[in-house]
């Protein structure tokens, strides 16, 4: 077995963010990581997309985190960015927004889903994120910055929805959700991290390495890609 790819899939970068997108890149390519996604919230894109350099080793993703309170006009800003970038991201925080996240198969992943005195899933909203396989993101940032009954509560909420994602078979996806570089972590400490909040060691190597994979395998369609179920092989290529 070959060492694991490292994702690093929300990160947030110049406007959004205090530092830039190469400079976030270049640390996270020290750290250790095989790619991130530069997912800047959809109200503070940046006024040109950033030219970076792909190696085989580091791949700069683009992303995009929607910010929207009306599910009607979310549903309208996902069929306008989906095929521009590679992973889709809807920032949650209320029952509608999270419900019309999680029925939609065309998003990637809900992040922050929690509001009032709900973790911002139930049995019914984690049963659609399984049926339109929409994974749940588990954020560092506000864990790392958090004192007190913030934390607490934060915890709390956490394992609530790693309760439910267990039961239906959710998928996860661990991120930094970094506005800049000191909330960068490698990933032996983003694991580390996310072990002592309550996930087993094997449900955050896969939130941070397979998981990420599958979203850039399905987003990422082959040259002779149709529609689902059907594409066109060039010759000698049938297995």
């Amino acid at each position: 077995m070959g060492k694991p790819k490292f994702y690093d899939f929300c990160v947030h970068a110049v406007p959004d963010g205090e530092n830039t997108a190469e400079q976030l890149a270049a640390l996270a390519r020290h750290f250790g990581y095989s790619g991130i996604a530069l997912a800047n919230h959809s109200d503070k894109l940046p006024q040109s997309q950033p030219v970076l350099s792909s190696t085989n080793e580091f791949e700069v993703f683009r992303g995009i985190e929607l910010v929207e309170e009306n599910p009607s006009k979310l549903h309208g800003l996902i069929g306008k960015f989906r095929k521009s970038v590679d992973v889709l991201i809807v920032h949650g925080g209320s029952e509608n927004v999270n419900r019309a996240a999680l029925e939609n198969p065309k998003v990637d992943i809900l992040n922050h889903p929690a509001f009032d005195k709900s973790s911002g899933l139930n049995q019914v909203l984690a049963k659609a994120a399984a049926e339109n396989n929409v994974a749940i993101g588990l954020t560092l940032r506000s864990l790392l910055h958090s004192r007190g009954p913030r934390r607490v509560r934060l915890l709390s909420d956490l394992r609530a929805n790693l309760d439910l994602a267990r039961k239906y078979d959710v998928s996860l996806v661990l991120s930094s959700d970094a506005m800049s570089c000191f909330d960068l972590r490698s990933p032996m400490d983003a694991l580390a991290l996310a072990e002592v909040c309550g996930l087993e060691e094997d449900e955050a190597l896969e939130a941070m390495t397979t998981v990420p994979e599958r979203i850039i395998s399905r987003n990422r369609l082959g040259p002779g890609y149709i529609r689902e179920g059907v594409e066109v092989l060039e010759e000698g290529n049938y297995f």
